[in-house]
């Protein structure tokens, strides 16, 4: 038992079973023994992301924050804001590009890096401390409550928010609870805990099969409306693995998609061990389009990883790759990095991305030409 599980096993005790969101958030976000409050070592031993990969993501990213600003009538100050920044390497990445090669952009860049554990906000503040000085750079456990002109983007943050468990019983909704029983956590199939989880299908139009179990991303909903909310102006930029509903909950997916990840395997032992394995759960885009247009915002465009980062480096044919003074050993190192951001059997078509925009025209963002 983890020092989590027994935590969790108490509360069960004494209040009876409880949703899988609930289990979940403690897992990734409890402040003493959650996943996410852990060293960054120890995610790097289970999973790495884009960022991780090489600069050249956060480079061609910056030159689409560029491209907003562009879009925005390049007002004085643009707010970026990063949700699940860790410990602001991505970060550091792009105020560095946009530093030395977007020098306009970068004198309107007011970037805020956003991370629940306070560990990895002191570590965001040592990676952009020259940054921070110039007035760039801050970082913040909440995301700000307005942002008057900019844009909200995320890399493998949704994945990461709680989720309901469900299945199909007898053709009746039920909710997966989790309960404790003779020295072990035990799934319990009980009436919802809440309406909106059947709103949340119903909003779709999806119908599930008998026995078939899903996931109700209810908290990426609430994140989306409240992002919409608190943007006047700009674009929410969201790169995440998942599908539309429509394929999300099709006959291939009868187990759901939730998986645990520890040492780069994934399982659906999701009891094992919490506090030290990641729990993730397959984005919902059709989700995040329609509640987000409840709360004002449009979606721009949804293509891969691949088409996206193509779009922004052929422009300049991926100069952006390179770094002054490397050998050639170096630079075909690069080249191999960059294949496995963008091929296909790669990360490029693992990973979606979903733009929506406020208070702003129409017009043709370079990541999303040719869709």
């Amino acid at each position: 038992m983890t020092p989590l599980a027994e935590l969790l096993a108490d509360r069960i005790r004494r209040f009876g079973p409880i949703p899988f969101a609930d289990y979940m958030r403690e897992c990734l976000y409890h402040p003493a023994h959650g996943y996410y409050s852990k060293a960054e070592f120890k995610r790097f031993a289970d999973y790495y992301t884009s960022a991780d990969v090489h600069p050249i993501f956060a480079r061609l990213l910056a030159r689409q924050f560029a491209g907003m600003w562009e879009a925005l009538h390049r007002p004085t100050e643009f707010m970026l804001v990063e949700g699940g920044a860790g410990v602001g390497r991505f970060a550091s990445q792009v105020l560095d590009f946009c530093e030395a090669k977007l020098q306009a952009f970068y004198q309107a860049l007011r970037y805020v890096a956003v991370e629940r554990s306070a560990a990895r906000r002191e570590q965001a503040r040592v990676h952009s401390k020259r940054h921070a000085a110039a007035g760039h750079f801050a970082s913040s456990a909440e995301v700000p409550a307005y942002i008057v002109a900019g844009c909200l983007f995320s890399n493998e943050l949704v994945d990461a928010l709680p989720v309901h468990r469900i299945v199909i019983d007898g053709g009746t909704l039920k909710e997966i609870l989790i309960a404790f029983r003779d020295g072990r956590f035990v799934e319990e199939p009980a009436p919802v805990s809440t309406c909106a989880i059947s709103e949340y299908f119903a909003a779709q139009g999806i119908a599930l099969l008998d026995g078939q179990h899903a996931e109700a991303g209810l908290e990426a909903c609430d994140w989306i409306s409240e992002i919409g909310r608190r943007l006047e102006r700009g674009y929410v930029l969201t790169i995440d693995y998942g599908h539309p509903a429509s394929d999300l909950f099709d006959e291939h997916h009868m187990r759901g998609t939730l998986l645990a990840y520890q040492n780069h395997r994934a399982s659906e032992d999701f009891y094992s061990a919490p506090g030290e394995q990641d729990l993730t759960a397959h984005v919902n885009f059709t989700a995040l389009e329609l509640w987000g247009k409840r709360a004002g915002l449009e979606t721009a465009g949804f293509t891969s990883q691949t088409a996206f980062l193509l779009a922004l480096g052929q422009g300049n044919e991926f100069a952006d790759l390179y770094d002054e003074g490397q050998t050639e050993a170096e630079r075909t190192k690069a080249r191999l990095q960059l294949k496995t951001l963008i091929h296909p059997e790669g990360m490029g078509e693992r990973f979606q991305v979903l733009i929506q925009r406020k208070g702003v025209a129409p017009s043709q963002l370079t990541g999303l030409a040719g869709i």
